[in-house]
């Protein structure tokens, strides 16, 4: 708090105000927040206004993407998520439970692909060793704002941006061009980059992509793709009906058994970063997730970075 503020009375602040203040500050949403804590929005409205109130400062404030916290409001959570553990420990003591369990709700954001494919098995084990966690998992493949609200941890292609936010690379993964045997019979394999204007590319929607790592014009000049969508499930699987040639991360095409072509000329290499608020550093259960994406990454290496090679796993041949 700044200096020359009045003094505030400890005695007068409610604990369970604080509750709310980090419900909020998890979600972004004051319907969100209510939902998790089992009140109506207007209870945690009213609660949060109660405590500004008592402290004498602004605590949040609506942003683009929902409500934020201020800097008060980042210093005030962080010593609530203290006393929201303590509760969780002082719960986890009267039931006679030996080893403190986690609690509370984390919300990760991810791509579409690497959401599904590594996060959800990272998440569903910290779930089986602590079900009273409440995980949430949001993907999509887009240049998130990470404005720090609304999520705990977030993976995001590149380096996402947002000085408030606690980063670290995660792990690199390829990208690289697949076709299915079927539409290699109908239409041949092109031979070197050039021969790729004879084919059909399988791409995300370039008007509509927001991930600048993923431009695809970066990585083949003049390429065009003729199948797009935003969804990479989508282009995996049109890739697989023989729809065109799919510019698509080796971890999906391998289990779609694709076919690997100019593995040595077209190799894509772009970053995973796992970013994380300030005032989630320290959460227990944010740890929890963070050392079991870690560990996810490392288990899968070689899926996300394979060997230049043509070959499929499961499959003979070299098509490169």
């Amino acid at each position: 708090m700044q200096s020359g503020r009045a003094t505030v009375d400890p005695r007068k602040l409610r604990a369970d105000d604080l509750r709310h203040l980090l419900a909020v500050a998890r979600t972004g949403r004051l319907v969100s927040a209510a939902d998790a804590l089992g009140v109506d929005h207007t209870t945690v409205s009213r609660r949060i206004a109660a405590l500004e109130k008592s402290l004498g400062v602004r605590l949040m404030e609506r942003g683009a993407e929902g409500w934020v916290l201020t800097d008060a409001g980042r210093a005030v959570s962080e010593d609530a998520r203290a006393i929201e553990e303590a509760l969780a420990r002082v719960a986890d003591a009267v039931s006679g439970q030996e080893t403190p369990s986690l609690h509370g709700t984390v919300r990760v954001c991810a791509p579409d692909g690497f959401g599904t494919v590594f996060a959800t098995p990272a998440l569903a084990r910290v779930r089986r060793d602590h079900p009273r966690l409440q995980v949430e998992l949001i993907t999509a493949t887009r240049q998130l704002t990470l404005h720090p609200s609304g999520f705990d941890l977030a993976l995001a292609i590149g380096r996402p941006p947002g000085n408030r936010l606690v980063t670290e690379h995660l792990t690199h993964y390829t990208l690289g061009l697949y076709a299915s045997d079927e539409y290699l019979a109908r239409c041949g394999s092109p031979g070197t980059r050039a021969d790729l204007g004879e084919h059909a590319l399988i791409f995300y929607i370039e008007s509509m992509l927001q991930v600048g790592d993923l431009d695809i014009e970066r990585h083949l000049p003049g390429a065009a793709p003729a199948f797009s969508s935003t969804n990479v499930f989508a282009q995996v699987e049109a890739t697989r009906l023989g729809a065109g040639i799919g510019v698509l991360p080796a971890f999906l095409a391998h289990r779609a058994q694709l076919r690997r072509l100019l593995a040595h000329e077209v190799d894509i290499r772009l970053p995973i970063t796992l970013a994380l608020r300030r005032e989630a550093v320290t959460h227990p259960a944010v740890r929890a997730v963070r050392a079991a994406l870690r560990q996810e990454v490392a288990d899968h290496s070689a899926e996300l970075l394979p060997e230049r090679a043509g070959k499929t796993p499961g499959r003979g041949g070299d098509s490169a």
